[in-house]
């Protein structure tokens, strides 16, 4: 695959996602009653009007990445039917439309990964995928592909459970009843006291795969969104307590998406997983931090704008809209420099993949 399919790839996926962002703003302020002015294809200067329907143009841009949605009198509240003037509930119900939109977008391509993949994840049992030697499972005899039933008597259906039960009786003997080729077994082994980067009793756990059905795909990707929120929310929280090394997480710009996006697409004929499953999980997660950055309480972004809405709804006051709207504009020339400062790193300080 040639550099340049790759990168119109990444561009037409990642300009989709952003524009159905704006779309989610559309259809919340359509469902509203707040009439849209613009609803714009790229970003400007704008290159034509392409028509006008219900009181929206709909035109077309020169910068052709996402789109944008202008309501009307989005920062003027004398305007009546407008944007600004409509109660903080109505404008709250826009602003997140867009963080939703994206978070649906991934649930429907989780939901299409696993119709390619042709198998979900069985969260009612927990499979040993590796075995390492020296440690209490090895020296147990519990073997890859063993199903775990129970720890100490406490039935094992999750990941989870597993790990905490097994971490609550460190240095302490536990029968582990264990399941190969349909016959129950049970062990007794001592989890470490004090359990280095092996773990405490040197297993490595999954959930074994049963095959795929549409309604057993919806759940599942709810978990899988919820996982990757976690992930996401756990990475964040390390960045801005410092606790994050440059390698285990930063922000990136376009170029770095990129890079990732490229290292998706080379190793997958390696992974053994069909490369259509791996390039829909990268604009899945693309899509998921998009929507979650949105709704980051800055002044600039959606979620800062609910934020200046919650007042008017907790002590009925609504904060000056000349405030409002300078806050915004400094935010707004704040992030825009720290985006210059991400992609400049993209190319000062490039992320780092491995070798496929």
């Amino acid at each position: 695959m040639t550099t340049l399919q790759l990168v119109i790839e990444f561009i037409v996926g990642l300009a989709i996602i952003v524009f159905l962002h704006e779309f989610g703003h559309f259809i919340a302020c359509k469902l509203i009653g707040i009439q849209v002015e613009e609803f714009g294809f790229g970003f400007p200067p704008r290159a034509v009007t392409l028509f006008e329907a219900g009181g929206t143009k709909f035109t077309l841009n020169w910068i052709p990445f996402g789109g944008f949605v202008r309501p009307k009198g989005e920062q003027d509240s004398s305007v009546e039917g407008g944007l600004a003037s409509a109660n903080p509930w109505k404008r709250i119900g826009v602003f997140i439309a867009g963080p939703n939109m994206n978070i649906l977008i991934a649930l429907i391509l989780f939901v299409i990964i696993y119709a390619i993949l042709g198998i979900l994840p069985d969260r009612n049992h927990v499979q040993v995928d590796a075995i390492v030697p020296g440690l209490p499972a090895s020296s147990a005899g519990i073997q890859a592909g063993d199903i775990l039933v129970s720890i100490n008597g406490v039935s094992i259906h999750s990941l989870d459970t597993a790990q905490s039960t097994i971490y609550a009786n460190l240095g302490k003997p536990v029968s582990l009843v264990y399941q190969r080729d349909g016959t129950d077994h049970q062990v007794t082994l001592t989890p470490l006291a004090n359990p280095g980067s092996s773990g405490a009793v040197g297993i490595q756990m999954s959930y074994p795969m049963k095959p795929y059905t549409v309604w057993g795909a919806i759940p599942e990707s709810v978990n899988s969104l919820v996982d990757y929120l976690k992930q996401l929310y756990t990475t964040l929280v390390a960045m801005i307590q410092g606790q994050s090394s440059a390698s285990g997480g930063r922000l990136v710009g376009f170029k770095g998406m990129y890079d990732l996006y490229a290292f998706v697409v080379s190793s997958s004929s390696s992974s053994g997983v069909p490369i259509m499953a791996n390039v829909l999980f990268f604009f899945a997660s693309i899509s998921i931090s998009l929507g979650v950055m949105n709704l980051l309480p800055i002044p600039a972004l959606d979620g800062g704008r609910i934020v200046f809405a919650l007042p008017e709804i907790i002590i009925r006051r609504r904060i000056p809209e000349k405030y409002e709207n300078w806050v915004m504009f400094i935010s707004f020339a704040l992030l825009i420099l720290l985006m210059i400062f991400i992609n400049a790193q993209d190319f000062i300080n490039p992320i780092a993949t491995p070798v496929p």
